[in-house]
């Protein structure tokens, strides 16, 4: 039915191009046949031919690609959302309807019921970004998972650990450790990238790894819904299950976006991937490095489209910009005085064309600057200077203590996290848990070996309880410090509670 759809709406939209096309030609003197018949004249100099083979583009870039094979515990509902993206409000004719927006993550459960924890492997993939061996991938390639394993293209296999996870974008670092310098690729601009260049794809599809598809950019700035700051490369390179997290290049081998997501009526390829820019990801991907985490700016407002009913309402003589819905209680946006109803129309000198351009615009911007907004007011054009402030988020920090002799002694090697209603909600933790997230275990770890899994809380540390990830390394820490050889934690699993002791002194 999506199919019949969409051919009709081609076939109506050829109509309506025709029709312009017709009635463009009168009003310049021209006749509909004359129009038609002199089709546009590309010279032979200007037309860009691709590539006679892609083989040795193929040779340079393969060896940085990696496969990334994932273990972890989940619940059936919390694992059929992993596959696609929910898409509210959207129309009948819509592309992105009916759940075929998918993505193309490959996980195998074994026969699960509903609501039940089960064991899955996943298959996906990434690329490393430089010689010690960081690597990037999608986050939900990797998210809650126990072990994270990395297969090289000449089949060197590694445990990776986590770096950095960035849910609002989808993107995550990992990191492995090798005796010596390891294969990289570079990022590009993807700015520069235009409709009709060629691209081509590098992954572990279907968990066969190594996989190059070549196609173009057919799109631009795609707006899919998955999050806040969606401006997906919209391309035609077949991608399929496991090419998630994995390489999209230009034709010099850079690497100008991340392959993650597919439309598709049948969980195959139809011709029509999505990636995410490097532009966007480059940022991210240095914050993450860094820090662990992203510092986005935060304005605290609720926002929606301008149509062209609210834009006559309002006077506005384009339907452009973000209508201000509610304002968030002591928000840099509430202290400077936006309230509801109001248009914000620019910012920083920079027009909105499109509702969504101003989450990205803030997002971008550093905390503490100093920003001003164009707003309509009551029919008034007006500009208000708000200082940006930092927007609210889960920081997750990796638990590793201090080293006091031996190697790794000290490592418990976990990520910790605070305990948000959006890490409550992904963890499935229940209300009644307080204390400390654990959002990922290294394989191999002591606190693997303990039988700690990610999801698990952590609400003391010996004695005494914690409340943040910072009590409990400091506490860790302390451990380490009185050359104590285990340290005692204790976990609520879903209401479950115990005490679990983890070694701190090498075995």
């Amino acid at each position: 039915m999506d199919t019949i759809k969409t051919i009709r709406f081609r076939r109506t939209a050829i109509a309506a191009a025709l029709a312009a096309t017709l009635a463009g030609g009168n009003v310049l003197g021209m006749s509909a046949a004359h129009a038609i018949s002199q089709p546009a004249q590309i010279s032979a100099e200007s037309w860009q031919q691709g590539p006679g083979s892609f083989s040795e583009l193929v040779k340079r870039v393969k060896p940085a690609v990696v496969s990334i094979t994932t273990t972890g515990n989940r619940t059936t509902a919390i694992d059929s959302q992993q596959h696609q993206f929910s898409m509210p409000n959207m129309p009948d004719a819509s592309p992105f309807n009916n759940d075929l927006f998918k993505h193309f993550f490959d996980k195998a459960p074994k026969t699960p019921k509903d609501n039940e924890q089960h064991e899955y492997k996943g298959a996906g993939s990434g690329f490393i970004i430089s010689d010690d061996g960081y690597i990037v991938t999608n986050h939900h390639v990797i998210d809650k998972t126990n072990e994270i394993e990395v297969v090289m293209d000449n089949g060197d296999r590694f445990i990776a650990v986590i770096k950095g996870i960035d849910p609002k974008t989808d993107l995550a670092l990992l990191k492995i450790e090798s005796d010596g310098p390891l294969p990289f690729v570079e990022m590009g601009d993807s700015d520069k990238a235009e409709v009709g260049d060629w691209v081509l794809a590098v992954g572990n599809q279907f968990g066969l790894g190594g996989t190059a598809t070549a196609g173009i950019i057919s799109a631009r700035g795609r707006d899919i819904q998955s999050g806040p700051f969606d401006d997906f490369l919209q391309i035609d390179a077949p991608i399929n299950r496991g090419n998630s997290g994995g390489p999209l290049f230009d034709a010099q081998g850079r690497v100008i976006g991340i392959n993650t997501a597919i439309y598709s009526p049948s969980g195959g390829n139809v011709g029509i991937g999505f990636a995410i820019p490097s532009k966007m990801a480059s940022d991210i991907v240095a914050q993450l490095k860094t820090n662990g985490e992203v510092a986005r700016g935060w304005l605290g407002v609720h926002i929606q489209p301008i149509t062209d009913e609210i834009a006559e309402s309002l006077g506005l003589k384009e339907a452009k910009g973000a209508l201000v819905a509610s304002v968030v209680k002591d928000s840099p946006a509430s202290k400077a005085g936006i309230k509801p109803g109001d248009v914000i129309t620019g910012m920083d000198g920079k027009a909105l064309e499109d509702f969504k351009d101003l989450p990205r615009l803030v997002a971008t911007t550093k905390a503490g600057n100093h920003s001003v907004f164009e707003i309509h007011r009551q029919s008034k054009a007006s500009k208000i200077e708000i200082v940006i402030g930092r927007m609210p988020g889960e920081k997750v920090k990796q638990a590793m203590t201090e080293d006091h002799g031996a190697p790794d002694s000290a490592a418990l090697g976990i990520q910790l996290a605070k305990l948000t209603p959006e890490a409550r909600k992904r963890y499935s933790v229940t209300d009644s848990s307080s204390g400390v997230l654990v959002a990922g275990v290294e394989s191999g770890s002591p606190a693997s070996k303990a039988g700690i899994r990610a999801g698990h809380v952590i609400n003391m540390v010996g004695q005494d309880e914690v409340k943040t990830p910072d009590d409990v390394i400091e506490r860790v820490k302390s451990a380490a410090k009185q050359n104590l050889p285990v340290v005692l934690l204790r976990i609520d699993d879903k209401g479950d509670k115990r005490f679990v002791a983890v070694k701190l002194a090498a075995a």
